[in-house]
C-alpha cells in the first residue's frame, strides 16, 4: 500500500492540524482508496513558542487602549496613513462617492475642480522643494493628481479647504509610498510627514492649522468607529496571533536539524513506495530533508505553496547552496503553486528536468490563497495522478 507523509506549514497548532490532516486524507482517499495516511505533526515539538510570555514585546504605543472612550488618536492617525500609504488616493475615491449627482453649471461658472486643479499644477512647476523632507517624487505626484478623474466628484462633495487637506494627504502619501518601494527607502518621520502635508495644504489654498495634530480623515469619517478600532491592532495582539507563523520560520532555520531528523526518522521506518507532500515551511522541510539525506523509500516529493525554490536561489536553503544540483538521490518533485498565493515559487527554472511546476488556482487573493490549497479539487487530482 502507498504512504503519503503529509507535512504542514507555519503556524499550524492542534486542534487545526488534525482537523486540516483529515480534510487532507478525506481529498486523498477519494480518489485512490487504497492509501495511508501518515501526518507529521513538528508544530507542539519544534515549532515557535514565546518562552517567556511576551517579555521582548514592547507596550503598545501611547499605552494602554483607551476603553469606552475610544482608540488613541496617535493610533488612528497611524492607521489612516497605512491605509493612504497603499491607496494615495483612498479619500478622494471615498469623496467622489459622496458627490452629489452631476447638474448643469450657471452659464460662466468655473468647474468645482478648477481651482485645485491649476494650484496641483503650480506646485508641480515648483519640483520637489515644498515636500524635500519625503525626498524625490512630489512634481510627479502632483502632475499625476491634476489630472485625475476624481477630482471633479470630489471637489463637489467638499469645501476647498476640507478638499486641499485631502489632496495634500494624497501627494504626502503618494511620496512615501513610491520610496517604499525603492530598493533604499529614506522614510520621514511623522512628525516630518505632518510638516509637509500641512504646508502642501497651505499650498493648495487650505488655512492653515497651526500646530494642531492627527488626522481628520475622511477613512475614519467614513468607516465609523468601529472599522477604526478594528484597524488599530496593538502590537502584542498582533505578534501573539502571528508569531507562530513568522517565528516558526525563524526557528526551523536556525535551529531546523531536530525537525529533519524527527522527519528522517519517520520515513525510514515506512514501508516503500512514499510520497512526501509538505505545505509552506512544510515543504522547506521536506526538501531539506531529502536533499540532506538519502531516503530511498521516498519515490515523490510534493511541495504545495512552499518558498523552497525562493530560498534556493536567494542562498537561503539550509541544505543546499546555489547554483549546486540536487543531489541525484533526489526522488520525483512535483511543485503546486498559486499564482495569487504571494508565497509560493517555481523551481523548474532552477532545477531543469528535476522539478514539474503545476498552476493551481484558488480564485482567493493573498492571503487567502495560501491556505485554499486543501480546499481546492485540483489539488487532489495532481497530486493522485503523480502517486507511485
Amino acid at each position: 500500500m502507498a504512504t503519503v507523509v503529509f507535512i504542514h506549514g507555519t503556524g499550524v497548532r492542534e486542534p487545526g492540524f488534525s482537523k486540516l490532516a483529515g480534510r487532507v486524507a478525506a481529498g486523498l482517499t477519494a480518489l485512490r482508496g487504497e492509501l495511508r495516511i501518515v501526518p507529521y505533526y513538528w508544530g507542539d515539538t519544534h515549532g515557535a513558542t514565546l518562552a517567556a510570555g511576551g517579555a521582548s514585546l514592547p507596550a503598545a504605543p501611547g499605552g494602554a487602549s483607551r476603553g469606552p472612550a475610544g482608540p488613541d488618536p496617535e493610533e488612528e492617525t497611524a492607521a489612516v496613513w497605512a491605509a493612504l500609504y497603499t491607496d494615495p488616493y483612498a479619500e478622494l475615491a471615498l469623496a467622489a462617492a459622496g458627490a452629489p449627482r452631476a447638474a448643469e453649471r450657471a452659464p460662466g461658472s468655473l468647474p468645482p475642480d478648477q481651482a485645485i486643479r491649476a494650484r496641483l499644477a503650480a506646485l508641480a512647476a515648483r519640483g520637489d522643494e515644498p515636500a524635500a523632507e519625503l525626498g524625490p517624487g512630489l512634481t510627479r505626484a502632483a502632475t499625476d493628481l491634476a489630472a485625475h478623474s476624481l477630482l471633479a466628484p470630489a471637489a463637489a462633495a467638499l469645501t476647498p479647504d476640507d478638499l486641499a487637506h485631502l489632496v495634500a494627504r494624497g501627494l504626502t502619501a503618494r511620496v512615501i509610498a513610491d520610496a517604499l518601494d525603492s530598493d533604499a527607502p529614506l522614510v520621514p518621520v511623522g512628525d516630518s510627514r505632518d510638516t509637509v502635508a500641512e504646508r502642501l495644504a497651505v499650498a493648495l489654498g487650505a488655512a492653515p492649522r497651526g500646530t494642531e495634530r492627527g488626522v481628520r480623515s475622511l477613512v475614519l469619517r467614513v468607516a465609523g468607529p468601529m472599522a477604526s478600532r478594528a484597524v488599530v491592532r496593538r502590537r502584542r495582539a498582533l505578534t501573539e496571533a502571528a508569531h507562530p507563523a513568522a517565528a516558526d520560520i525563524l526557528r526551523y532555520l536556525s535551529r531546523g536539524e531536530a525537525v529533519r531528523a524527527d522527519l528522517s526518522e519517520l520515513v525510514e521506518g515506512l514501508e516503500p513506495p512514499v510520497t512526501v507532500v509538505g505545505h509552506s515551511l512544510g515543504g522547506i522541510i521536506a526538501l531539506d530533508t531529502l536533499i540532506s539525506t538519502p531516503l530511498p523509500q521516498v519515490r515523490l516529493l510534493v511541495t504545495v505553496g512552499s518558498q523552497g525554490p525562493f530560498l534556493y536561489e536567494s542562498g537561503s536553503l539550509p541544505s543546499l547552496e546555489h547554483p549546486s544540483p540536487l543531489p541525484p538521490h533526489m526522488p520525483d518533485w512535483l511543485n503546486l503553486y498559486d499564482p495569487r498565493d504571494l508565497l509560493s515559487y517555481l523551481g523548474a527554472g532552477l532545477f531543469p528536468g528535476r522539478v514539474t511546476d503545476v498552476r493551481v488556482d484558488s480564485r482567493q487573493p493573498f492571503p487567502a490563497s495560501h491556505s485554499a490549497y486543501w480546499t481546492n479539487p485540483e489539488v487532489y487530482r495532481h497530486i493522485v495522478d503523480r502517486l507511485p
